[in-house]
């Protein structure tokens, strides 16, 4: 089966730790995982790393993608700059096109109003709360939420956000996804050998 890539939007100061586990394991399930930033130009990480993108976040198009994956970043919470990024995660929502935003993304989401409606979490109510957004009532205590084509976590949680990650998208089945899960957040031993038969059927 023909899988369309994922997208990971990057920008600077994007939180390195926050997606890894979700794009590593979406790319060994068979997904092309492409990198895109606003205006296609280098950016560096909170970590220091430097990442040349494969395109321009405005070259992107909805038709192409299976996902696309926010991290958090110290720039959601600095100014307006990454409301762009928001409103492309807007345009993938109204076409039904999933969106996965994590730590501080889920600010930007909730700025641009699309967690008004939608069951979401993050790093704190309170922290949403600032935004002024309309949402809070939707606001779940989780380490991940899954509303339609829409996933949320906070920036301890990146092994829940890849769980729901690889369950929204297949790229796994379940058995395998709870094994996974178990394996790479409670280092449950048994966990290893379910995981390694389940993916090698």
């Amino acid at each position: 089966m023909t899988r369309k890539p994922v997208h990971l939007a990057l920008y600077d100061t994007w939180a390195d730790w926050e997606t890894g586990h979700a794009t590593a394991h979406l790319a060994l399930a068979g997904f092309e995982v492409r990198t895109a930033t606003p205006g296609g130009r280098p950016v560096t990480s909170m970590g220091g790393l430097r990442a040349r993108p494969d395109l321009a976040l405005e070259e992107l198009r909805l038709e192409d993608s299976s996902l696309l994956i926010l991290p958090g970043a110290a720039a959601w919470d600095e100014d307006d700059g990454l409301a762009p990024v928001a409103r492309t995660a807007r345009a993938f929502l109204d076409a039904g096109v999933p969106v996965a935003a994590i730590c501080g993304a889920t600010a930007g989401l909730a700025r641009e109003g699309l967690l008004d409606d939608r069951a979401h979490t993050s790093a704190a109510a309170p922290y949403l709360a600032a935004t002024g957004y309309a949402g809070a009532g939707r606001y779940v205590e989780a380490d991940a939420v899954t509303d339609g084509p829409l996933v949320t976590a906070g920036p301890t949680e990146p092994v829940a956000f890849a769980r729901e990650i690889l369950r929204l998208l297949g790229a796994y089945d379940d058995k395998a996804v709870d094994a996974w899960y178990r394996l790479f957040h409670h280092s449950d031993p048994a966990a290893y050998t379910e995981w390694t038969e389940a993916v090698s059927r």
